[in-house]
């Protein structure tokens, strides 16, 4: 089929054609070419070469059997099925210990590496999956956010030619969190997908096809509206993909990753900061945290998965000597009810810790455990550590970013990072 410019242009904005399949970045950084022409970034880059990863336990983890209050009747009395034995808890301190599917991470908290933040969440929260997951993308408390926490510091971090790797998304959709329509973030299944495709009847890997699109490109006017930004999207789409195959090629690491999902993301997290493509922020999500009925078989499962990962992606950032600069930040947009249901599972809840761990972390409990007497109407615990504060101490002490201009207010900070 030949590729012409007409066939290239629709409602102002260009479209790809005759069969074509691009990574993520060079649709999305199309898509966006006129709010990019509008805006431009609101907080400065800061000079340091920290990384933050980003965890998103999706479906609403259940918190009280992650951070277990062992010690606390109540907890046994309102989960006579789902309360996990006081002798296979993994005791930390004040009475709370990790699920015993945690081991690995209880072996960060023992050499200092791991803190964890207490009773997150917000007021009024919402027991919706949806609402909730917008509250703590957009900080928006209505649930009607549109704009991700982080995007003025993405579009501060991905440059005006679309540089691809400092900010990472693992998956198929990129995480609202993350969405900055003026600096498209680049999304990543697996190495393998994040490519220029050939024609299946290519016969040289897709480089006539890559010359075909640069001679259109070319034949677009120079002094039309997006004619740059079209020009640098192509190269920067070619050049990201080759410069992350050539960074797995070049990596080379003793640490055997799990085999599922999850742990594949981290490792391509992992393969980005060892070497040296200049991450800045990760952000990986594991899901399957909605569990209503049935609870502990998968809970024991995700909880395995979690740990395993976490474990095998910090050992391989240490054995590089890049864990001094990775801090990981874990969130879920809900925790579970404190009293188990008829289904042997938990129904939606409110608060529920945060994980946070890499050798510059301060370990200890932070924040305040909810009480399991004092709940709110719907038998939900009451929140005691706005989400916020940890957003900002992770933005002020870690990024080197002013949490007041991202956030958009003053929601206090925690001390799991030492002060810049």
């Amino acid at each position: 089929m030949k590729l012409t410019r007409r066939a290239m242009i629709k409602d102002g904005l260009l479209v790809v054609s005759a069969g074509m399949v691009m990574p993520a970045i060079f649709s999305r950084g199309i898509a966006s070419a006129h709010a990019q022409a509008l805006q431009g970034s609101t907080i400065a880059q800061s000079a340091t070469d920290h990384t933050l990863i980003i965890v998103q336990m999706a479906g609403g983890n259940d918190g009280l059997n992650t951070v277990v209050p062992y010690t606390d009747s109540t907890y046994r009395k309102l989960r006579p099925t789902l309360a996990i034995p006081e002798t296979q808890v993994l005791p930390l301190e004040s009475g709370l210990g990790l699920h015993p599917n945690l081991a690995p991470l209880k072996q960060l908290w023992d050499a200092g590496h791991l803190a964890i933040v207490e009773g997150v969440g917000y007021p009024n929260p919402s027991l919706s999956h949806f609402q909730a997951m917008d509250i703590w993308q957009t900080l928006d408390l209505s649930g009607n956010g549109t704009t991700g926490w982080l995007s003025k510091l993405v579009a501060g971090m991905v440059d005006q030619d679309g540089h691809p790797f400092q900010v990472m998304d693992i998956g198929t959709q990129t995480a609202q969190a993350l969405s900055s329509i003026s600096k498209p973030v680049p999304t990543i299944a697996n190495v393998q997908s994040y490519r220029v495709y050939p024609d299946p009847l290519d016969k040289d890997d897709g480089n006539a096809r890559m010359r075909a699109l640069f001679n259109l490109y070319h034949g677009y006017p120079s002094t039309a509206p997006y004619a740059a930004l079209l020009e640098t999207t192509a190269l920067n789409a070619q050049d990201g993909s080759n410069r992350l195959h050539q960074a797995v090629a070049q990596y080379h690491s003793t640490v055997q990753y799990p085999t599922d999902s999850f742990s594949a993301g981290l490792k391509i997290l992992a393969q980005a900061i060892i070497e040296g493509l200049g991450l800045r922020i990760g952000y990986v999500t594991l899901g399957g945290f909605d569990t209503h009925a049935n609870e502990k078989t998968t809970h024991d499962t995700l909880m395995k998965t979690l740990a395993d990962g976490l474990y095998a992606f910090y050992t391989d950032l240490a054995q590089h000597n890049k864990a001094d600069n990775v801090v990981v930040m874990t969130w879920s947009e809900f925790g579970r009810r404190v009293e188990e249901n008829g289904s042997q599972g938990t129904d939606h809840g409110t608060a529920a810790p945060m994980f946070i761990l890499g050798n510059p972390v301060n370990r200890g409990i932070y924040g305040e455990p909810s009480s399991l007497t004092n709940l709110d109407s719907y038998g939900n615990l009451k929140y005691t550590t706005d989400f916020r504060s940890v957003y900002a101490t992770v933005l002020d002490r870690w990024l080197g970013a002013s949490s007041q201009d991202v956030l958009g207010g003053n929601f206090g900070d925690q001390n799991f990072l030492p002060k810049p």
